[in-house]
């Protein structure tokens, strides 16, 4: 910390607690501010992800004069405390705080002009090459999980909804039971990113792990969600629960290296899985709505972490101008 102070004149907050702590005057700041962003239409996931900004930001300025102290000076100070994230977290904070302080202006808490001192951020959609796990790492961290006790059970399930189907985290932790047809051999949710309904098949492996967890590992609970967490309080995964660290548990027992390059969240798993269905032929607009994307375009960014599709796109130096630009 005091490293990050001497260097950068700020500590950084990658993980701040301070939403927690805020007073009643900042919490009922932060609950008109989603009931704006709501009557704005904004979806359930942006609501929650710029209240916490909101939450970080009026923590930082309640200690420099709240809101009304608002200046370039602040302002600059709590840009400050961002340097130690990627640049597309910080792009979408800065969002987040543009939203909160148009809120603020239209409320009388501040004057529009402090929207000015909000810096720009430099747009990196689609600079990072999606980061893929080869299959065979994959197929060893599944064979390395012990299914006998529940939590693997449970662990299993979860990775597989999301390298079989490519379910986000966030959707397999709110998946219930109304979203499985077993009839109909299908899966139903609707994605907490999109708002958007996917449908999708219920393949055989899929289906019968989250039976052995249901039957054999699931504690009980009368919650509608199908996972769960296995220590008190027993009941649904919360927000802040991040399931990547179940799967960096598993990939080490698998003798998976996990290097500082390797971006190793269960998105990356579903990463893996549209580069495979590229690979194999997919089309783009099918593995779109597998994926839930609302624009093929998204998807399009999947070519870039295969180096065969990319050999494909490549010319050859050696071939007459004519034929190269054909």
């Amino acid at each position: 910390m005091l490293d990050d102070f001497a260097v950068r004149g700020a500590v950084l907050r990658r993980y701040s607690r301070t939403v927690g702590k805020l007073t009643a005057g900042q919490a009922d700041v932060v609950s008109r501010f989603q009931a704006w962003l709501q009557a704005a239409g904004c979806a359930a996931s942006t609501v929650r992800a710029y209240a916490t900004v909101a939450g970080e930001f009026l923590a930082f300025t309640g200690r420099r004069g709240g809101l009304a102290g608002l200046d370039a000076g602040v302002m600059g100070a709590f840009v400050a405390t961002l340097a130690g994230y990627q640049a597309k977290t910080v792009e979408h904070k800065l969002c987040a705080l543009r939203s909160l302080l148009r809120f603020a202006a239209d409320e009388g808490l501040v004057d529009v002009a402090v929207l000015e001192t909000v810096p720009a951020a430099k747009s990196t959609r689609q600079a990072r090459i999606p980061s893929v796990w080869d299959p065979a790492d994959v197929t060893k961290i599944l064979q390395a999980i012990d299914r006998g006790n529940p939590c693997g059970k449970r662990d299993y399930a979860t990775i597989l909804l999301i390298t079989r189907l490519g379910l986000r985290g966030v959707d397999v932790k709110r998946l219930r039971f109304a979203d499985l047809d077993w009839p109909g051999n299908r899966l139903s949710v609707v994605q907490a990113k999109t708002g958007r309904r996917v449908v999708l098949p219920l393949l055989k492996d899929v289906g019968w792990a989250i039976i052995d967890y249901v039957q054999h590992g699931r504690p009980a609970c009368d919650c509608p969600e199908v996972f769960v967490r296995h220590t008190a309080p027993i009941g649904p995964f919360s927000d802040q629960d991040h399931l990547h660290q179940i799967l960096a548990k598993h990939a080490r027992a698998a003798h998976v290296p996990l290097g500082e390059e390797r971006r190793h969240g269960m998105h990356s798993l579903r990463h893996t899985l549209a580069t495979r269905l590229l690979e194999d032929g997919t089309p783009v607009e099918q593995i779109a709505d597998i994926l839930g994307h609302q624009q093929v375009a998204s998807t399009g960014a999947y070519l870039k972490s295969s180096l065969r599709l990319l050999a494909q796109c490549a010319l050859d130096p050696d071939a007459p101008a004519s034929e190269a630009r054909r």
